[in-house]
Parts: structure tokens; C-alpha cells; sequence
């Protein structure tokens, strides 16, 4: 068995001057500084800062989407309301943005601001955590919303991988996750309000950066909760790049990580609405995975396209700890994808 625990070493620069990374593997935190001047390929390069906060009954979740990638940008907004089965999408394109989002380099500091005639949204940082104040206007086809939610940042470790392509050298992945944040403040719309209580909801980032080649397909899970009164959360995936020196499997528990090595989705064939029997290559990983909700989009264009299921659902099972705990996981709320894109 590949064991893909190779613990980056280095720091300074993410690349070397050809473009390439200078340490392929996984940290717990943010090692390398990332500069896209040192990008060879501009107009490759995807850049996004992606957030949800999932109810922990599983009633409503809402994500934030900060995302540049120089020919196609988006800022979005989306409240999903599982009790109705509905998803109320506010988005805004833009395009060939260039980097003109301004999204930090790094996501230990800077803030995120936009504004335009249909809505005002900023995520400002402090020293606990991260503050989200979005605002869109009412229009023909969607009503006002209004999202003032504050995610804690607690000293904890996270998620990060540095993942190359062996199809060019120039390409490249670096990505931190950071599940376990604990979430409060409401949306209001529609004549709905959401809550969420810090005691038991908590946000998720994804933040990434990278050069891309055209055509991936990737899979990934996340989730959050309290598992015997400690937080608890994971994040699982593979599918695109090389990964022979790490994998993205990770388990949090009580703040600190558990590497995982392979993980399998288990995934149906035919209905992915039907229950996942997910497995890992080292036996520490055994979960079922009921999905009850799919946000599906089918975008096809001549030279873009994108077909993703991207599931909520309630995660059952066992993991197994760094020193041979093993934790019952039961009914613990995630969000698992499958996603093909040709960008």
C-alpha cells in the first residue's frame, strides 16, 4: 500500500521560478506563500474562497462564493432550504475579472469586499474569526436577502495540500480546508429567517488556489459536529492531479488532525441519491453516507462545461483515530460532491 503521508518540510515560495511546485505533500496549516505572479500560465488560474454552514438538523445550510478565475468570475450566495426541498441561488457573473476580486493571498488575514447596484458583501476578518455581511437588493425574479453570520476560527488544525500534475508541470493545486468553525447570526429571506447557534452549527472553508489543466473531475466530502461533546470533522477526497505524495484525507478531532490514506465513496451506480458505503484502503474509515438532498447542475457550453451532484446528506459509522480510538459517528450532517469540469 502507497502511503500518501508525506508531511511538507519546506516554507518560503509555493513554486519555483518554472512554475512548478517546490514540495508536493500535505500540512496542517499553511507552510508556503502563494504569489500568482508566479503563475506561468494567468489565464489558467483559479482562485476562490468557498464557505458553508449546514444547520445541524439538517433543515437549512447556506454558502458564500468568492471565486476568480481571470476569464469567468462569481460571487454568490445561496440559501438551500431542505424542509422545502428548494435552493434560492444569488448570483452575480463577471466577466474576465483578471484578479480584479482581490482575493487575498493567503487566508490568514485580508478581507473580501464587493459591492455593485445589486448587492453589497464583505467578509472582514478580526482575531477570532471571520464576519459575513451580504446584502441583495429585491429584484423581478428574487427577494431581498440579508446574511450577517459571524464563523469563529478556532486554534486548530487544518487541512492543506499541495497537489501537482504530471501532465504539466506548470499546473498545480494548493488548497486548505478548514472544517469545526463555529457558526452564528441568521439569513433572512423570503419572509424566512435561519438561525444558527454556535453550540452545534458550524461553517466550513475551502480556499484555493491553482493552475489548472482543462478537463478534472474531483470528488469531496465535508462535514462538522460534536461527537462526545468535542467537535468533530473531516474532509475527503481525490480524483484529480497527483496525490502519490498525499492524500486530502483528514479527520479532526477535539483540534487536532488524523491523516487518512484512501478513501472510497462508494458511491451507487445509477441513482446517487441512494445510500454511499464509504471505505479506506487502511480500514479506518467505514461510513454510509445518506444523501437527502442534490444540488445538480448541468452546464454545457462548447468550450466550458460543468456536471456536478453535489449532496447533503447524514453521515453513520466508524473512524479510527492516530492512537486506535475509534469514534461512532450518527447522524452527523455533511455535504459530499462529484464534479466534472471542463474549464
Amino acid at each position: 500500500m502507497l502511503n500518501r503521508n508525506h508531511k511538507i518540510k519546506g516554507k518560503g515560495l509555493l513554486l519555483n521560478e518554472d512554475g512548478s511546485l517546490k514540495e508536493p505533500g500535505w500540512a496542517n496549516r499553511l507552510v508556503f506563500d502563494y504569489d500568482p505572479q508566479m503563475v506561468k500560465e494567468p489565464m489558467r488560474l483559479k482562485e476562490w474562497d468557498y464557505y458553508h454552514i449546514i444547520d445541524s438538523e439538517g433543515r437549512y445550510a447556506v454558502s458564500f462564493t468568492f471565486a476568480d478565475n481571470r476569464y469567468m468570475g462569481l460571487v454568490n450566495c445561496a440559501v438551500f432550504d431542505f424542509e422545502e426541498g428548494k435552493k434560492y441561488p444569488y448570483l452575480e457573473l463577471k466577466v474576465f475579472p483578471m484578479g480584479k476580486l482581490n482575493l487575498p493571498r493567503t487566508s490568514e488575514e485580508g478581507n473580501i469586499e464587493y459591492r455593485s447596484k445589486f448587492c453589497d458583501y464583505h467578509i472582514d476578518r478580526d482575531e477570532k474569526g471571520r464576519h459575513f455581511y451580504c446584502k441583495y437588493y429585491a429584484r423581478k425574479h428574487r427577494p431581498e436577502l440579508e446574511a450577517d453570520i459571524y464563523l469563529e476560527q478556532p486554534p486548530m488544525d487544518t487541512m492543506v495540500i499541495a497537489t501537482p500534475w504530471d501532465e504539466k508541470s506548470s499546473a498545480f493545486y494548493y488548497n486548505q480546508k478548514i472544517p469545526c468553525m463555529p457558526a452564528s447570526g441568521y439569513v433572512k429571506m423570503n419572509g424566512k429567517t435561519y438561525t444558527f447557534d454556535s453550540s452545534k452549527d458550524f461553517g466550513i472553508l475551502d480556499w484555493g488556489r491553482g493552475s489548472w489543466t482543462y478537463d478534472n473531475t474531483w470528488y469531496w466530502g465535508i462535514g462538522s459536529g460534536i461527537v462526545n461533546g468535542k467537535p468533530f470533522g473531516y474532509n475527503v477526497g481525490y480524483g484529480f492531479g497527483n496525490t502519490k505524495n498525499a492524500s486530502e484525507n483528514m479527520v479532526f478531532y477535539d483540534g487536532k488532525c488524523h491523516k487518512l490514506d484512501l478513501v472510497d465513496f462508494g458511491i451507487p451506480t445509477g441513482d446517487v441519491m441512494k445510500k454511499w458505503f464509504m471505505t479506506s484502503n487502511d480500514d479506518r474509515w467505514k461510513m454510509e453516507f445518506t444523501p437527502f438532498y442534490n444540488d445538480r447542475t448541468e452546464l454545457k457550453f462548447p468550450f466550458v462545461s460543468q456536471v456536478a451532484d453535489k449532496l447533503f446528506g447524514k453521515l453513520n459509522g466508524t473512524v479510527v483515530l492516530d492512537d486506535g480510538t475509534a469514534l461512532k459517528i450518527e447522524n452527523l450532517v455533511g455535504f459530499h460532491e462529484k464534479v466534472h469540469n471542463r474549464w
